[in-house]
């Protein structure tokens, strides 16, 4: 089947770390970029980071830079995203989402992605 599986979600403290993975089958991975994805209630879908399977190129939000890494095993097929300090505005549903390479314009516009992984939660406590 083509699809995305995250895993990793949880509940830490304020300060606290998690690491998501994004498990991709299916298809020729590294044809794809793979974009982090995050939604909290009442807000909108909002870009976190994205990586080229193909170079490795990554992307950051500035409301995480130097705090999230994005990485990439190919011969697993999965991405990881990295959070470190969590915040309680960290809160939210994240998803991982594939986009068609080579990457133009806007990186991180959610329309711009074609398949969707189902989300996990990720909650950081004051």
């Amino acid at each position: 089947d083509v699809q995305l599986v995250e895993s990793g979600g949880g509940l830490v403290q304020a300060g606290g770390s998690l690491r998501l993975s994004c498990a991709a089958s299916g298809f020729t991975f590294d044809d794809y970029a793979i974009g982090w994805f995050r939604q909290a209630p009442g807000k909108e879908r909002e870009g976190v980071s994205c990586i080229s399977n193909n170079d490795g190129s990554t992307w950051y939000s500035d409301s995480v830079k130097g705090r999230f890494t994005i990485s990439s095993d190919n011969a697993k097929n999965t991405v990881y995203l990295q959070m470190n300090n969590l915040k309680p505005e960290d809160t939210a549903v994240y998803y991982c989402a594939r986009r068609r390479l080579p990457l133009l314009g806007i990186i991180l516009r959610p329309e711009d992605y074609d398949l969707w992984g189902q989300g996990t939660q990720v909650t950081a406590s004051s």
